[in-house]
């Protein structure tokens, strides 16, 4: 009796142990009441707005903080498990780059790095958490899902009508990315922009779409992952759906009135669970397991997931594992780290062994093909160029020593016929495969351009030259009278232009027909000649009644103005990536001395030259590499003619048959010059009769166009 009591009470106490461990393993997960969904994040102005998505209503706004150095805010989830199966999400829009999720002791903390310390503010809604990031710096603003203030001022339209959206458009990028563009009618309206699926759905609040816009875009051709845009009103609202097809992951952003959404497409691994950014993407399921097999759960995933899974014979041992709502191939990628396994994927096939193993067998089969390599026999193929030169092909296959061959076996050789443009090679079947498949993407016919540039220059010059020419004359003495005026006595003064002209007055000099006048001028500063051209001019005499006293002045003028134009138009046609040059000049010839002593003639040329090499993209612009010389022949000197150069060097990306200026050059001369005699040049109005003007005002342009025209098969020069 008293061991059956025994027994009883050892058997109620190992029952209250299971209890009690029971309870322990239980109690975590009755405490953790919430768990985080989604985290999605838009731009919404100057502002970042994050919405995360909670399983149950929130009661209370989370505890947060911010550091300054690294930029951070981080935001402490009480009670709360990471359900979106990802501990990084990136977003990149504005100055917000990821958001990193942390679970630890019953709490899940929400961490934002910044690019610069900004200022946050949350509001509850429902199950959102919804976290508005002030990009401008300043104090920020709480709104709510609909993108407006938490606590907002009612809002009217004119008219009582809602705000329409504008257009939407579809384009391309450069990697193959697909953009769609909307016109917003104002920089505050709200945009939510949620994934379900495989479909992205965003949603304009608070605005209205006209019937131009309800459509269907089959936007398919386009070869990017975006196969249709839907757009409808829905309610108050309007509602865009998006249809991406294969792999791809996605962005938005605003910018004022302009909202983008980015679809890129991603490339997929075959041997990896996760492709891109996108994460994990299977099945949730739930695991609670002690010492479970490996061969058994691999075959539970199995069947969740839907693929044929195959294990090793070397796939052995336990684990224990308690998983809830995870994606199944988070699981399985977990399971294989833990394990030390890895996979390979053919088609729906997956090939589960000890990495181990797998590279093992890997490097024994490539040891299997190297040695087929050396045993299997050889063969010749020749292979017809239409393209391109054989001789090209001397670096591929290593011909003469020109380089190294990494094309084909050790055993393999090529031999090159320029006559007949023709490449015999000699090798295993697979390297001529991949011979064959090399001559198909290089032995292709290269695009042809069309490069026109287009030199404009263009001048307005101004000159202008005044001058004048003021003499005395007294004839008194010549024709038998006194000449000059008396001082005192018997004292005279003769006034006159010069020296020799007061010895012809008083006799002193003998008078001839050329040198009179001439010598009697005291002042001779007449307008000077432009362009080789002699000014007008127009002479006034004032003499006495006898005739034997002159004043005589004259006065000279000259103006230019002058217009021109050049405009130089070289025109060239080039093969894809090969340089070109077109030249028209002259060569002026010079004499210079040789190290002997002797003189030879050499020649410089002055002449228009173009030289461009251009490179079309794959999104059908071209890259130019251009060089432009414009030179004439400037002014003569001792040693010959000058050379007036003009040359832009530079490297631009135009679309195809487009126009782009290169450079410019603008050059304005204003020059004024006077000659004057001193004080007399300075009197008042008198003072123009002593001094000599010019004034210039040259004004000369220079600018050079480019455009590249990508060409059809068949073109002409027009």
């Amino acid at each position: 009796m008293t061991a059956l009591i025994s027994k009883i009470k050892s058997g109620a106490m190992f029952v209250r142990v299971c209890l009690i461990a029971l309870c322990a393993l239980c109690l975590p997960a009755l405490a953790q009441s919430n768990s985080i969904e989604t985290v999605v994040a838009n731009q919404q102005g100057a502002n970042i707005v994050v919405k995360v998505g909670m399983k149950n209503p929130i009661q209370k706004a989370p505890v947060g903080f911010s550091i300054n150095n690294p930029a951070r805010i981080a935001l402490d989830f009480h009670d709360t498990l990471n359900a979106t199966g990802k501990t990084t999400i990136d977003v990149n829009i504005g100055d917000l780059r990821t958001v990193n999720l942390v679970e630890a002791a019953g709490r899940s903390r929400m961490v934002f790095n910044l690019n610069k310390a900004l200022n946050y503010a949350t509001t509850i809604e429902g199950n959102n958490l919804i976290i508005t990031i002030d990009g401008s710096g300043g104090v920020a603003t709480a709104v709510n899902s609909q993108g407006l203030p938490a606590n907002p001022e009612p809002v009217s339209f004119a008219n009582g009508h809602k705000p329409q959206l504008r257009d939407i458009d579809f384009r391309r990028g450069v990697a193959g990315e697909g953009r769609v563009v909307v016109d917003l009618p104002l920089n505050q309206v709200a945009v939510d922009v949620r994934q379900q699926g495989q479909k992205i759905f965003v949603t304009f609040l608070k605005v209205g779409l006209p019937e131009n816009l309800r459509k269907r875009l089959d936007v398919a051709d386009f070869g990017s992952p975006v196969q249709t845009v839907t757009t409808t009103p829905n309610g108050e609202n309007v509602q865009m759906v998006v249809e991406p097809k294969g792999l791809w992951e996605h962005s938005s952003y605003q910018s004022d009135t302009q909202f983008v959404l980015e679809v890129r497409p991603i490339k997929e691994d075959p041997n990896k669970l996760t492709q891109g950014t996108q994460g994990y993407r299977g099945e949730r399921i739930s695991f609670n397991f002690q010492n479970i097999e490996v061969r058994a759960i691999l075959q539970i995933i199995a069947e969740v997931s839907g693929l044929n899974i195959i294990a090793s014979d070397t796939v052995t041992g336990t684990i224990t594992l308690r998983l809830k709502d995870v994606p199944w191939d988070q699981a399985l990628d977990n399971i294989m780290q833990i394990k030390g396994l890895d996979m390979r994927k053919n088609g729906n096939v997956m090939w589960v062994a000890p990495k181990d193993e797998l590279l093992t067998k890997e490097k024994l089969e490539l040891e299997q093909k190297a040695q087929i390599a050396e045993l299997e026999p050889l063969k010749t193929e020749a292979f017809q160029l239409n393209y391109q030169k054989a001789e090209a092909f001397k670096q591929v296959f290593g011909v003469d020593g020109a380089s190294t061959n990494r094309i084909l076996s050790k055993r393999g050789s090529a031999v090159i016929e320029p006559r007949t443009n023709q490449l015999f090679v000699t090798d295993i079947p697979s390297k001529l495969e991949e011979v064959r498949k090399l001559i198909q993407k290089t032995d292709i016919a290269s695009k042809q351009v069309l490069i026109e540039a287009r030199i404009v220059e263009a001048d307005d010059k101004f000159s202008k030259n005044l001058g004048a020419k003021l003499g005395f004359t007294d004839m008194r003495g010549i024709r038998g009278g006194d000449a000059g005026y008396q001082v005192s006595g018997n004292q005279r003064v003769a006034l006159t232009g010069n020296y020799l002209g007061v010895g012809e007055q008083t006799g002193q000099a003998k008078i001839t027909d050329q040198s009179f006048v001439p010598n009697s001028q005291f002042v001779n500063l007449p307008a000077a000649g432009i362009n080789g051209l002699s000014p007008g001019s127009l002479a006034v005499s004032l003499f006495s009644s006898a005739a034997n006293r002159f004043l005589n002045l004259e006065l000279s003028a000259l103006e230019a103005d002058g217009k021109g134009k050049i405009i130089s138009s070289p025109r060239v046609v080039t093969a894809d990536q090969l340089k070109a040059s077109i030249e028209q000049g002259t060569e002026i010839p010079y004499q210079v001395a040789t190290a002997s002593g002797a003189t030879s003639i050499v020649f410089r040329k002055a002449s228009l030259r173009l030289e461009v090499t251009p490179q079309i993209t794959p999104d059908g612009n071209v890259i130019l590499d251009v060089d432009v010389h414009k030179d004439s022949v400037g002014q003569e000197t001792r040693m010959g003619y000058a050379i007036d150069t003009k040359q832009v060097r530079t490297m631009v990306l135009v679309e195809n048959g487009g126009t782009v200026v290169l450079g410019g050059i603008y050059q304005q001369t204003e020059r004024d010059n006077m000659t004057k005699i001193p004080f007399f040049g300075d009197l008042p109005l008198f003072g123009n009769l002593f001094k000599s003007t010019g004034r210039v005002n040259d004004k000369t342009e220079l600018l050079i166009f480019i455009t590249p025209k990508i060409m059809a098969d068949r073109f002409s020069i027009k």
